[in-house]
């Protein structure tokens, strides 16, 4: 029986922390793409910016997207699933990693169980996720938004969502 997991989605990748500056230049893009459209996310209401980014395998292309909130809550749309839902609108559904910038003080903040599940969707492989810190201050003072030093987490999707749910469809 033992069979029956192994098309589960376990992680490739171990979860690290280290500097932006000893990230590759294209995975520094990425996080400055997410950081650059975080600065329109609409959020009247709880003043949370989030921004993301993910590059799409075939095209190299980078799909931003920002969080969207509204009145009513349960309408809101993340950073990640905005990002994504503009690539698919595009034609692209395979991405080869995938960013999300936020702030919270001590800590990093990894997408939500709605968009990881969302993430995963279009995973057919254990896809890098860079999670970094937007420092608000940097931004109001025209600074650069990633320094040298800041710490990045790098995670993955399975390492966000392990054992998920897919259809598993050939």
């Amino acid at each position: 029986m033992a069979h029956l997991m192994e098309n589960f989605a376990r992680p490739e990748k171990t979860e690290e922390v280290v500097t932006y500056g000893s990230l590759d230049p294209s995975v520094q893009e990425l996080l400055l793409a997410a950081s650059e459209v975080r600065q329109r996310a609409y959020v009247p209401y709880s003043g949370f910016k989030v921004g993301s980014a993910f590059r799409a395998t075939a095209t190299n292309q980078i799909f931003t997207g920002c969080n969207v909130e509204n009145a009513a809550f349960t309408p809101c749309s993340c950073a990640e699933r905005t990002a994504l839902a503009k690539a698919v609108s595009e034609g692209a559904t395979e991405f080869s990693v995938g960013a999300v910038l936020a702030y919270e003080p001590d800590a990093f903040t990894t997408p939500c169980g709605v968009c990881r599940q969302f993430i995963r969707e279009f995973a057919t492989s254990d896809i890098p996720i860079y999670i970094a810190q937007a420092i608000d201050e940097r931004i109001a003072n025209k600074e650069e938004p990633l320094r040298s030093d800041d710490p990045v987490l790098c995670t993955s999707i399975f390492n966000l969502l392990p054992s998920s749910f897919r259809t598993y469809k050939k």
